[in-house]
């Protein structure tokens, strides 16, 4: 396999692109190098096979929605609070906007991971990590709330990103916030 880096991130980011667009049936590598705008073939010559770019994707969308370390460090100059917990949350629901093709592009392999089990484990291993590092990161902020209170929250806003992916309409974008803060104070007791 061809090993230039750079070239192998932009493929995989076009990848992201096409799943996010087209679904997992159409991420080929001919649709690839299409939206990478390179010579057609060039994908098959960084990846061994559709599974090992399935697995590059996984890996890199992740990165890719992650926020900038400095901008929830300056998030976390405010007191340790529910409101501060409603900022953050609200600010992950904002960024579903903003990164819409990763989020979309992880639904994607969540729905591809149902009937691909290889992906299915990968998967599930690297979004278990993902939410055990938020777990960790809650209690290490010294943020109020306990485990199974966090865990509630990130199922709810999962759902609620599910919605605003899918069907805008069901959920008015002008009502998320209220409804994030109403979640916070509902799941996580005053102190």
């Amino acid at each position: 396999m061809v090993q230039n880096p750079g070239r192998r991130a932009a493929l995989v980011d076009a990848a992201i692109e096409v799943l996010a667009r087209e679904g997992a049936r159409g991420l080929t590598f001919r649709a690839v190098d299409a939206e990478a705008g390179v010579p057609k073939g060039t994908a098959s010559n960084y990846f061994a096979g559709r599974d090992e770019l399935i697995r590059q994707v996984s890996r890199q969308i992740h990165r890719r929605i992650a926020p900038d370390p400095a901008e929830v460090e300056q998030v976390l100059q405010a007191p340790r609070s529910r409101e501060l917990v409603i900022e953050l949350l609200s600010w992950v629901n904002r960024r579903v906007a903003t990164e819409r093709t990763g989020y979309l592009a992880m639904l994607e392999l969540r729905l591809e991971a149902t009937r691909r089990p290889e992906l299915r484990a990968e998967l599930t291993r690297t979004v278990r990590e993902v939410l055990d590092a938020d777990l960790a990161f809650h209690r290490d902020a010294g943020l109020p709330g306990d485990r199974t209170g966090v865990t509630l929250l990130y199922l709810a806003m999962t759902g609620l990103m599910l919605e605003q992916l899918t069907l805008p309409g069901v959920v008015p974008q002008g009502e998320t916030e209220a409804l994030v803060a109403v979640l916070v104070e509902r799941m996580l007791p005053a102190q």
